[in-house]
């Protein structure tokens, strides 16, 4: 079976895990913790990198930091994971959900203007497989309207939006590790601040409420409950994980790209033919092959090639139920003007076997059967 996802694993992350149990600190913030957000700050251009439990965790510090509250209300695509929304919705904000665009199945920038009103208080962009939303257009129309922006960049780690690096173009960015993405330390993420505003909140909000950071930096002579917080400060073992990976991050990179391109190549006939369409890379990003989808006629027909795929020991998936159509999208949330692609274009979308050294053999043999496939129903 080719399965859908292999966690990534470069060799040395065992030796990493021991090292940390021996240097008996193991509960976060320690040699490999630091490692970790140092080379994200030095890669990423980034003034402050902290490690997190989970994407999900990093968005909810970014709506504590924000001062989200029950009223406000919080633009998004509704074609993401829920993790998106419920970190607003935890705080009782309305989520207001505006189309995508068919060809990135991002959020569409021009779009978003008419969805502001006077409680909107900021904008989330999901950069879907690694590839950057229209961040100038976004940016712009947030500084019209005083908002603030929290770039989801779950699966955008080391995808670029013209120079810049995804997560640190907003006000705040996320990133995740979990064992799906690029570079993984099991369940983990990362907030990411370009500039100095919210850095000394961030760390108390991620010890629970506490001034512990500085008692650490000897800054204060002990440290108590000043703030709202939680425990959002991974373990080290979870960072000693992960550090070997990012030592590594160009390679995975180049490998994953290889793996994209492979597909990209061998898919094109169909593509040309009328039968699928193929992801679409705008010249202003450069993406990270965070994974390899392809568009389908219908759900009928997604559905059929799931089956036909699954028949020859290839594990494909489809991917988000759009959430404004979900129960809670519509308890907490409503959707700006008119669903004109979100469900259509989620309907079609089929997500190929992609993950860190996938065998080329493995690839050909995805490739051949997607093409047999359409064959047989010429």
């Amino acid at each position: 079976m080719i399965g859908f996802n292999i966690p990534p694993m470069v060799g040395d992350e065992e030796k990493c895990v021991i090292e940390a149990i021996k240097n008996k600190k193991i509960c976060g913030d320690g040699i490999f913790t630091k490692k970790c957000s140092e080379w994200m700050e030095k890669k990423f251009e980034a003034n402050k990198v902290l490690l997190t439990t989970s994407c999900s965790s990093a968005l909810e510090m970014a709506a504590l930091l924000l001062d989200i509250k029950p009223g406000d209300e919080v633009i998004m695509s509704p074609f993401t994971f829920v993790s998106t929304a419920n970190a607003f919705v935890l705080r009782g904000a309305k989520i207001v959900f505006v189309d995508i665009r068919p060809d990135t199945m991002n959020i569409d920038e021009k779009l978003i203007e008419d969805a502001i009103t006077e409680k909107t208080k900021a904008i989330v962009p999901v950069h879907y497989a690694g590839v950057s939303c229209e961040m100038d257009t976004i940016m712009e129309v947030a500084r019209k309207y005083n908002l603030k922006v929290v770039e989801d960049a779950a699966q955008g780690v080391m995808s670029k939006y013209k120079d810049k690096y995804l997560g640190t173009i907003g006000d705040i960015g996320c990133y995740s590790f979990h064992e799906t993405k690029n570079y993984s330390m099991g369940e983990g993420g990362a907030i990411v601040f370009p500039d100095n505003r919210f850095v000394e909140d961030a760390e108390i909000i991620r010890e629970k409420g506490t001034n512990r950071s500085k008692f650490y930096r000897g800054q204060v002579d002990k440290y108590t409950w000043v703030e709202c917080g939680s425990s959002y400060l991974p373990s080290e073992i979870n960072a000693a994980y992960l550090w070997p990976e990012l030592q590594m991050a160009e390679e995975i990179n180049n490998n994953r790209l290889d793996t994209w391109n492979l597909y990209n190549e061998g898919l094109e006939k169909l593509e040309k033919a009328g039968f699928i369409e193929r992801p679409y890379i705008p010249k202003e990003c450069k993406h990270n092959a965070h994974m390899y989808y392809i568009k389908v006629k219908d759900i009928e027909e997604r559905t059929k090639l799931i089956s036909f795929l699954k028949e020859n020991d290839i594990q494909a998936v489809f991917h988000y139920v759009p959430l404004h159509a979900s129960p809670a999208g519509l308890k907490f949330g409503r959707f700006n003007g008119e669903d004109r692609y979100t469900t259509k274009e989620s309907d079609r979308l089929v997500r190929l076997p992609m993950y860190y050294n996938m065998a080329k053999e493995d690839v050909n043999k995805v490739i051949e059967k997607v093409n047999e496939f359409y064959l047989k129903r010429k």
